[in-house]
């Protein structure tokens, strides 16, 4: 019996390429590859799976979306953005780009 492989944190799915291969997939959702291809090969995988040839892939974006992660990372954006004080190349205190004015 194969090792079984550890599960992907959210941030290491969130660090995916891409198209990541279906085997991170599995990983990222807990599952043996026995289990992911037996799923693929009844049409049941949770996502879209694409395949080039032999190998087969998912939209990382399915896969963030699929786990409830896309929520979580526009917070993770949002709290980034919101501490660039520090931010190499920011000046503190920095005007923030304002739309030009119309005339009517």
């Amino acid at each position: 019996m194969p090792a079984r492989l550890k599960p992907l944190t959210p941030e290491q799915v969130l660090d995916l390429p891409a198209m990541p291969p279906v085997k991170e997939a599995f990983r990222a959702l807990n599952i043996s590859e026995g289990t992911g291809y037996g799923l693929i090969r009844d049409d049941q995988f949770p996502i879209q799976v694409f395949e080039f040839g032999r190998a087969k892939r998912v939209r990382k974006a399915d896969l963030v979306e699929f786990l409830g992660l896309s929520q979580a990372a526009a917070v993770e954006v949002q709290s980034a953005a919101a501490t660039n004080n520090g931010a190499p190349g920011v000046q503190p205190g920095a005007p923030t780009e304002q739309p030009a004015p119309t005339s009517k």
